[in-house]
């Protein structure tokens, strides 16, 4: 079998990172493995006009190592669009711009394998090392195994029968693409969800439907609320504030959690701005454009009728109910951390959990294991519950990869700031001077 000092399980932006900062380690053999036949970044919402809610140096690299080939910068240069790019002074990239520029990083790394799904991984004593079990190739071991295995849509119970039924036109907003040309001919069409994916799923059928008539937005959040994105409320996605997140009593954190949605479900400002504008140009010549935007609302119950769907919703605050009749629904409710459970079976009991099942995870994102496991297994975006809101945020994917591979090399290969935030979060023990 052959063997590598690093296995990457996934390749999505954070396992891509970790590939692209190993790439100049001497000595450091690395190979990735994913499913997918190449590097695609939730091609179902590369709608015309999204863009990223991070800056364009939250890229594979330069957060960390700025001077990297594989920076966006020098993906541009490559591409003979540097100047085009300083002229239109975006700071923030468009999400189909990051997806040509992951697959171009990932055709520069001799280590990516597409197509070769990782089935399952075990200790072997004998070899000292993990055995990773993969689809289409002999098995290959690795002293290190790193799980960048994404997330997966997620679908609220009420829903679920009705998104999984293909003969109906109900999905998540992760298949949007797919079935876009359907909703734009739905007679009437309801998005749920208050994220920036519902928005930008009900802007551009609010954009491209020659009739806005029937077409329903309802959202649980109490408001359709901006994304938190003053410069100091961002520096909560900062190493500083997961640091500070980490060491918080475990119930404390999983109270602190939900009550953070605005740090990573709420809406792009731009995003609100514009539903706005496209609602206020429906209005000029007089009446107002028969579209419903309802938040403090959730979907109880669905069940189809007629071809369509009748939805049970409730308003949380006012504690009434309604029935909703509606041709296509598009569920635009986020997602969930892809279950790490079959993946690890066969290393059993070795892998520690919380009283909750959770993955238990270290500062180094080191997952903890047994004493007679002999090699180190981190985790990319599976920490959300140890580490905070900023675990699924690419603006860290560089730093959380840089200690990975400090870790796995046990010394510092990418020198990483002490202190990265101007607030001080948390107070110590004893006095403050």
């Amino acid at each position: 079998m052959r063997s590598y000092d690093v296995a990457g399980v996934g390749i999505g932006p954070f396992n891509l990172s970790l590939a692209a900062l190993a790439e100049p380690v001497s000595g450091l053999d690395v190979a990735l493995f994913e499913a997918r036949p190449e590097f695609r970044w939730h091609p179902g919402l590369l709608v015309e006009g999204a863009t990223l809610q991070v800056p364009f140096l939250a890229d594979l690299v330069s957060l960390v190592d700025p001077t990297s080939p594989l920076s966006f910068l020098n993906y541009l240069r490559e591409r003979g669009r540097l100047l085009p790019f300083y002229f239109a002074e975006r700071f923030h990239l468009p999400r189909a711009e990051y997806d040509d520029y992951g697959r171009w990083a990932a055709s520069r790394l001799p280590g990516c394998h597409f197509g070769h799904r990782v089935t399952g991984v075990r200790w072997s004593a004998e070899q000292e090392a993990f055995e990773l079990t993969i689809s289409g190739r002999e098995p290959v071991l690795a002293r290190s195994v790193v799980l960048g295995v994404g997330s997966v849509p997620s679908v609220p119970e009420p829903l679920r029968a009705c998104v999984d039924d293909p003969g109906t036109l109900a999905l998540h907003s992760a298949d949007y693409l797919t079935h876009r040309d359907a909703l734009l001919a739905a007679e009437t069409v309801t998005v749920v969800g208050s994220g920036q994916s519902g928005a930008e799923v009900f802007l551009d059928l609010l954009r491209s439907r020659s009739t806005v008539d029937g077409l329903r937005w309802l959202a649980r959040t109490p408001a359709f609320a901006p994304m938190e994105y003053s410069k100091l409320g961002l520096e909560q996605f900062t190493p500083d504030y997961t640091a500070y997140f980490r060491g918080l009593p475990e119930a404390v954190r999983d109270e602190l959690l939900p009550a953070q949605w605005q740090l990573y479900k709420g809406i792009d400002g731009e995003t609100i701005a514009a539903i706005h504008d496209e609602l206020y140009r429906r209005s000029i010549g007089g009446g107002w454009p028969d579209v419903t935007l309802t938040p403090g609302v959730e979907v109880v119950s669905a069940s189809t009728v007629d071809g369509g769907f009748s939805l049970e919703v409730r308003h949380v605050q006012q504690d009434r109910t309604a029935v909703v009749r509606t041709g296509a629904v598009v569920a635009a409710t986020g997602y969930a951390e892809t279950p790490t459970g079959p993946l690890l079976a066969g290393l059993g009991d070795a892998v520690h959990r919380d009283a909750r099942g959770r993955l238990k995870i270290g500062a180094d994102y080191r997952v903890e294991l047994d004493a007679a496991i002999g090699g180190t297994l981190f985790v990319q975006n599976a920490e959300k519950h140890t580490h905070g809101p900023g675990a699924p945020d690419l603006g860290l994917g560089a730093w959380r990869a840089a200690a990975i591979l400090n870790a796995v090399c046990g010394k510092a290969v990418y020198e990483l700031p002490a202190r990265t935030a101007f607030t001080t979060f948390g107070i110590g023990s004893g006095q403050e001077g």
